[in-house]
């Protein structure tokens, strides 16, 4: 992408006029500007993705809340697939661990988990 001088410099003007710009970039980010970590949602658990032959029973809550979300065939997949979940300490059907709050990503096969709630159907009160 080649960008013009002229409309690079009034870019320039832009971004050194208003540091409030800045900021909101860096809010977006997660970066805090005074000591430089991510502000929250670290990763307190990896957890592993576990493969099922039989698949789970998952609520219609649940696949009605993520119908938007996540196609059906891939939503058909994730009910094969399960966690050991650290916060609840029993194995909990993943679409039910993307459901939770706690839910950060996936990646390669391992959910990062931030650790502060489990999936609600499998809390106690």
């Amino acid at each position: 992408m080649i960008i013009e001088g002229s409309s690079f410099r009034n870019s320039q003007n832009c971004i050194n006029s208003s540091p409030d710009l800045v900021n909101h970039l860096l809010y977006i980010l997660k970066i805090d500007i005074k000591s430089g970590d991510e502000m929250e949602r670290q990763p307190k658990y990896f957890v592993q993705v576990l493969q099922r032959e039989k698949a789970f029973n998952v609520p219609k809550e649940v696949t009605s809340s993520l119908k938007g979300v996540v196609s059906g065939k891939m939503m058909s997949r994730m009910k094969h697939e399960s966690v050991q979940c650290p916060v609840v300490k029993e194995e909990v059907p993943f679409l039910d661990c993307f459901a939770c709050e706690s839910f950060i990503r996936r990646v390669k096969g391992e959910v990062h988990c931030f650790g502060s709630k489990g999936p609600s159907r499998f809390t106690k009160p």
